[in-house]
């Protein structure tokens, strides 16, 4: 048995007016009212007091809207529009008003703990800015919106944080910490693909935490620490036979001294020593001969 997409909610304008005339119009009603009650020498009791009683009814269908407020506008339960228009408003009495804000919201979501795409424990958190696009969708089409929202922006992070590894091993590897901007590029449309359902569009989204767990957070740190001085000691090594090529060009040039292999390779290696140590070299006067006779 197949189920039935649940159809989608669509905002429309409502049919409400503005409340100052109305409101003139029951102050006009309500002088009338009080001049038959005591201007006059025999008040009509009866018509005074049905008159109160309508202009009272009518007096509760007043609301007020605040710039980027909404009022979604239903009448037995089904939507009539939703009403964008700040300032005093009024609707028929029988018709009911729910305010929605429509101002952007800010959330920091909470630390979570999730594998990142080689399974390494991670701690991530993320700053999202979102708003409500549609009040129909809003209101009908979830429970709760914001709770709704809560619970995706979580589940959200925790797709986007395993779809990718912490830190990069292989050239060109999409990382959490290396590539931020693509990963917030990333984590936004997956929000807003994710909210779309609840009339939610997020303006902004971006990662505010990211680290290992403790578990494993030392391991990492001498691993980081490790490929750190392989990276330098590659570099190191690349530089100091650059220098050697140079000094070796240099000498045969400028015909200083004429070489064979051997004295080649005697200097290559004292010169790659004296590169390449991590300590001050000690300088040493050779007052014999490479030769043996």
């Amino acid at each position: 048995m197949e189920l039935k997409s649940m159809e989608a909610s669509h905002e429309t304008g409502a049919s409400t007016a503005s409340g100052y005339p109305v409101l003139l119009i029951i102050l006009l009603g309500l002088v009338a009212i009080v001049w038959g009650l005591f201007g006059s020498y025999e008040p009509m009791l009866v018509p005074i007091i049905v008159g109160a009683l309508v202009l009272a009814f009518f007096s509760s269908g007043f609301y007020m809207l605040q710039p980027n407020q909404a009022a979604v506008i239903t009448l037995f339960g089904s939507y009539r529009g939703t009403d964008r228009s700040h300032g005093l408003r009024w609707v028929w009495p029988w018709m009911g008003r729910k305010k929605i804000s429509a101002r952007a919201n800010n959330i920091h979501s909470d630390r979570i703990k999730i594998n990142d795409l080689r399974g390494n424990p991670i701690e991530i958190a993320c700053n999202v800015v979102w708003r409500v696009r549609d009040t129909a969708q809003a209101s009908f089409d979830v429970d709760d919106y914001r709770e709704f929202v809560n619970i995706q922006i979580e589940a959200g992070l925790r797709t986007v944080g395993s779809r990718h590894p912490y830190d990069d091993i292989e050239e060109g590897e999409t990382t959490l910490r290396g590539d931020g901007d693509q990963v917030n590029a990333e984590l936004l449309t997956e929000l807003n693909e994710r909210l779309k359902v609840a009339g939610i569009v997020v303006d902004e989204a971006g990662l505010t935490h990211l680290a290992y767990a403790p578990e494993i957070a030392g391991a990492m740190l001498r691993r980081q620490q490790a490929e750190a001085v392989i990276a330098a000691r590659a570099k190191l090594v690349l530089g100091a036979v650059s220098m050697v090529e140079m000094a070796l060009a240099k000498l045969s040039e400028d015909g200083i001294v004429h070489l064979d292999d051997e004295r080649r390779a005697a200097m290559v290696s004292n010169l790659m020593v004296v590169l390449c140590g991590e300590r001050d070299t000690q300088p040493i006067v050779n007052t014999g001969t490479l030769y043996n006779h």
